[in-house]
């Protein structure tokens, strides 16, 4: 049997260039590429119910647990699968992003959010978890920049974006074997080749084609 593969996450406030690295690292490792939340049939349904604007207002519990049951259903579907086959997976957004957005965030019991992802993922987390750190008004810049229409979670603002950014960098610090920060104002090949650093500091080289 295969060894299990390492699961890659890349976290961040949006606008930090974190979906870039994802893909950016995937290619370069071979990797799975992935992305919560909407990464499967029933994960695209629940991405519209938690982010577009026009969706129904939600609580902020049903909020925390329609991202836990996105998670469970991406474990269950591609990310799980792809791990016991020995396979590499980036995953653009994992558990960090429930922990800094519906806890710091939101002002949820991080505790509470903790032994519902616990449970939600079977306690499969990411080996490790890559924060792409930018100032919020550089990311808000980029934001704007792209011309995107903003998500419901975007449309709180930069007083929302600052809590969120706050809590992936207490997540990073209380947790330095899991989680590493890097400088996302850095030119885009830079950061990636700094991050492919990283990743081979930590775990060596990625088995060929571990998609």
């Amino acid at each position: 049997m295969a060894s299990r593969g390492r699961l890659l996450a890349l976290e961040g406030i949006d606008g930090s260039g974190k979906s870039t690295q994802a893909r950016a690292l995937a290619a370069a490792l071979g990797a799975t590429l992935t992305h919560e939340p909407g990464a499967t049939a029933l994960g695209v349904a629940l991405r519209r119910l938690l982010l577009a604007p026009d969706s129904p207002p939600l609580s902020l519990r049903a909020e925390a647990l329609l991202m836990a049951a996105d998670r469970a259903e991406h474990l269950a579907v591609v990310v799980g699968p792809a791990l016991d086959a020995g396979g590499w997976v980036v995953s653009d957004r994992f558990s960090g992003s429930t922990l800094a957005y519906q806890g710091y965030g939101r002002g949820l019991d991080p505790a509470g959010l903790s032994g519902m992802l616990e449970w939600a993922t079977a306690g499969v987390g990411a080996d490790l978890s890559i924060l792409v750190d930018v100032p919020v008004d550089v990311a808000q810049a980029r934001l704007g920049a792209a011309g995107a229409a903003p998500d419901r979670l975007e449309r709180l603002g930069p007083s929302f974006a600052q809590l969120v950014r706050d809590g992936f960098l207490a997540l990073a610090a209380g947790d330095p074997e899991h989680w590493a920060v890097v400088d996302g104002t850095t030119g885009a090949a830079a950061l990636t080749a700094h991050i492919l650093g990283l990743v081979h500091e930590r775990f060596g080289d990625a088995p060929t084609r571990a998609r």
